[in-house]
């Protein structure tokens, strides 16, 4: 699945899950695996334990302690992409323009960043 067609800092809405019809920011691609990380989306609480040590004279601060809310990972197939012009969920369509190639909305067949 290396070829994928959703980049960072694409928007997204999620089409399935329990986070169904969120949009989010991508944060991150991991194209082997098939996994997209959506800001705010699929978000984990996370108990995590303060780390570090207090010594006098030393400016090591400590870690906060406590629950926390973490980001998970999303399949690919989960999400589609967002059309800036249309501002609807879309499939990408790829063609070529003289000499690059381009990704645009099967909807409204506007080019997308």
């Amino acid at each position: 699945m290396p070829g994928v067609d959703i980049k960072k800092d694409d928007t997204v809405r999620v089409i399935s899950g329990k986070d169904r019809g969120r949009e989010g920011r991508v944060v991150r691609v991991l194209p082997r695996e098939g996994r997209v990380m959506v800001d705010g989306v699929a978000l984990a609480k996370k108990h995590q334990r303060s780390s570090g040590r207090r010594a006098r004279g030393s400016s090591q601060q400590l870690q906060q302690g406590g629950i926390i809310d973490a980001e998970m990972f999303v399949n690919i197939s989960n999400v589609q992409v967002v059309c800036t012009a249309c501002g609807e969920a879309t499939r990408i369509g790829h063609r070529v323009e003289g000499d690059r190639k381009v990704r645009f909305c099967r909807k409204c067949e506007t080019e997308l960043p």
